[in-house]
């Protein structure tokens, strides 16, 4: 009995200093921290395993273990891993393909190949939570993508997806084809009446994390943006995945769509160009946030010959000028997210440089990204540096709240406290 014991003894020793061995932690000292709300100079953050432990100034810093790594991280900013507020992961520009081509030629295999270069680029931009809006005729395959990554398969941010998204019967899907045809693959699923609680139940299922609809689109008699769905039916996609504690947003850019939807019980407009001052004081006082996708069309302007270095400013940019500066004149809470795959992964932070041009102050951008996504994402550990909540975290050379242009300048992003990308 003595001899086991003793073995025991041996093998728990063993088994300690192993765990010891394999355990991570790092002390990080940059010139200042961003906790999400305000910055701080001369702080110094600790992390332990998967989670920060602490965040302050040095001289009351906690007793750490002897094999902690520490980190000098001199003229830089540490924040929290940023957070894609509206992305394809499965879409690439449409300068580069068409958006009909993608969903129509570009088989599901090769397009979750491009994603996980999408997601390693994402990544690497110093972005570690993406919030998926659609996967645009790749049925599922957004629930395969955030699982390999979860299961540290590939390289990625964490997932939050919202699967095929949901459009009402003939509204959506690849155009310029003879109505003989009933083609079999769209971007999003088609619905209409009591089988949308099938369809949200059906999306649910199948790993949904929240539930988009499309409010509106362009089938207007003149191909115009005109609303789609009812307020009643709007209402049973809310009710719907609210039973389940899921959350709705919706596509929507005319002033009825928006109306019906904040009306219905959605939690987030995206895009919504054409929000009246009216509108976005319904968005107020229903707690409605908004997600304004600058970059998306800005993007799509350059591709169509437009020269932001020549050119003088579209009449749609200037009005969206306009909205955004109205939004945050209002009090709207502000979703940072550019719609990306609509441009480069990886350039997710053209969205919060044009967020700064639009008018609002660098700080404000810096925790709209941060702090006010994963507050509306639900992401309860994330978004902020503060002890118990997960090591998210990005470095940047230089200083956001005087350039915002700094965060292009990644020198280190960790992930669950595991480092994953060192410049």
């Amino acid at each position: 009995m003595k001899r086991i014991i003793f073995l025991l003894s041996l093998f728990l020793i063993a088994f300690s200093a192993i765990s010891q061995q394999n355990s991570t932690a790092y002390l990080l000292k940059p010139d200042r921290v961003f906790d999400g709300y305000q910055m701080h100079n001369n702080w110094i953050v600790i992390i332990e395993g998967d989670q920060i432990t602490y965040a302050g100034t040095d001289k009351e810093k906690p007793k750490v273990t002897a094999d902690i790594e520490v980190i000098n991280l001199d003229g830089s900013t540490l924040l929290p891993g940023l957070i894609e507020g509206h992305g394809h992961i499965l879409l690439h520009p449409y300068n580069e393909t068409s958006w009909n081509d993608q969903v129509l030629k570009e088989p599901e295999a090769y397009r979750v190949a491009m994603a996980t270069v999408h997601a390693r680029k994402t990544l690497e931009a110093g972005f570690t939570t993406f919030r998926d809006l659609g996967t645009e005729g790749a049925g599922y395959a957004d629930y395969g993508i955030k699982m390999a990554i979860k299961d540290g398969v590939i390289p990625g941010p964490r997932m939050i997806i919202s699967s095929r998204a949901i459009v009402a019967t003939g509204t959506y899907g690849p155009k310029g084809f003879s109505p003989d045809f009933d083609l079999p693959l769209l971007g999003a699923e088609p619905a209409d009446g009591a089988n949308l609680a099938t369809v949200v139940r059906t999306q649910i299922a199948k790993g949904a994390d929240f539930i988009k609809v499309y409010a509106d689109y362009r089938w207007g008699p003149n191909k115009e943006a005109m609303p789609t769905f009812s307020e009643d039916e709007l209402r049973l996609i809310v009710e719907t995945a609210r039973s389940s504690g899921r959350d709705v947003v919706a596509h929507a850019a005319t002033e009825e769509g928006m109306r019906r939807a904040i009306n219905a019980g959605v939690v987030m407009i995206e895009h919504g160009y054409a929000a009246t001052p009216e509108i976005l004081r319904l968005m107020k006082e229903k707690d409605v946030a908004l997600c304004p996708t600058l970059a998306a069309g800005y993007s799509i302007l350059t591709y169509s010959g437009w020269s932001p270095d020549k050119d003088p400013e579209p009449e749609a940019l200037i009005s969206k000028r306009a909205f955004f500066k109205q939004a945050m004149e209002m009090g709207v809470v502000i979703s940072a997210g550019g719609d990306v795959g609509v441009f480069s992964h990886g350039n997710n932070v053209l969205e919060l440089e044009m967020m700064v041009n639009y008018g609002m102050k660098e700080a404000n951008v810096l925790a709209s990204v941060t702090s006010t996504n994963a507050k509306l994402f639900h992401l309860n550990r994330l978004g902020e540096i503060k002890k118990g909540f997960l090591a998210d975290i990005t470095v940047v050379k230089g200083n956001p709240t005087n350039n915002i242009e700094d965060l292009r300048n990644i020198v280190l992003v960790l992930q669950n406290g595991k480092i994953v990308v060192k410049n």
